[in-house]
């Protein structure tokens, strides 16, 4: 029968020290001990990975992924390759127009357009929670010869520093349904 100890266990682990902590290693000057025998299954692992010595592998570099922050690293600054947009017959008075400068406004549009044709309205689209372009507008032509003609003239064209994409604007027949 165990005898009793006021504010401890009574029992002790096989092998721990009375102290605290249990393999506490602030001793430096303290006799070391013989080493561990490894069981089978550590010896086993230690032959196929090396033995916790670390190995001279050749270091392989990892595959860049398409996306720069997948994989966590600073994203490269490469030459990006630029998407061409989907060329969109002008079949109705709508013009989609991309590759819009942020700074861009509804009546500077307006008025670029106007020098081509009469504006009906001019859209830039924004973000709901501050209000920020996305940086692409729908321009609403009066005629469908006025759309063409614009699409003509102001593909391509340098507006604000950025070379603007002008198209017809899909209609809502063709998206699908969210």
């Amino acid at each position: 029968m165990a005898s009793y100890q006021p504010g401890r266990n009574g029992r002790r682990q096989r092998g721990g020290s009375r102290r605290r902590g249990g393999n506490n290693r602030s001793y430096q000057n303290a006799p070391s001990r013989a080493p561990v025998k490894k069981s089978l299954l550590q010896r086993f692992m230690d032959f196929f990975t090396g033995g916790g010595k670390p190995a001279a592998k050749p270091v392989q570099p990892q595959p860049q992924s398409q996306h720069p922050r997948e994989n966590g690293s600073q994203p490269q600054q490469t030459q990006r390759t630029s998407r061409k947009p989907e060329a969109v017959e002008v079949t109705t008075p709508r013009l989609y127009v991309g590759n819009l400068s942020f700074d861009a406004t509804e009546s500077d549009l307006f008025e670029l357009f106007n020098g081509v044709g009469a504006v009906q309205n001019a859209e830039v689209v924004t973000y709901r929670h501050n209000q920020r372009s996305k940086g692409f507008a729908f321009v609403q032509m009066l005629t469908v010869d006025e759309a063409k003609r614009a699409v003509e003239e102001l593909h391509d064209k340098e507006f604000l520093g950025r070379k603007l994409v002008v198209s017809g604007a899909k209609s809502s027949e063709h998206q699908p349904a969210n």
